[in-house]
């Protein structure tokens, strides 16, 4: 999944870890591929299922309902 380095940096400084958005704005690429860019998130101590949950439109709210479509897993 393509996700614009803005995004990431946002969602960082939002959650007060300006040390580790400072970091991933001198590492990290414009766009980031999460799957290329695994292990350089991991190296900032990014989990990338997090980030793609926190993220506006991210990979969590598509998903929102699943749990309740596949009759309550999850809960």
């Amino acid at each position: 999944m393509q996700i614009d380095k803005q995004q990431i940096l946002d969602l960082l400084r939002s959650t007060g870890d300006t040390g580790k958005a400072d970091q991933a704005q001198q590492e990290l690429p414009d766009q980031v591929d999460t799957e290329r860019d695994s292990g350089l998130l991991s190296k900032l101590g990014i989990d990338v299922n997090d980030l793609l949950s926190k993220l506006p439109g991210g990979l969590g709210e598509k998903l929102g309902g699943l749990g309740d479509k596949l009759g309550g897993f999850g809960r």
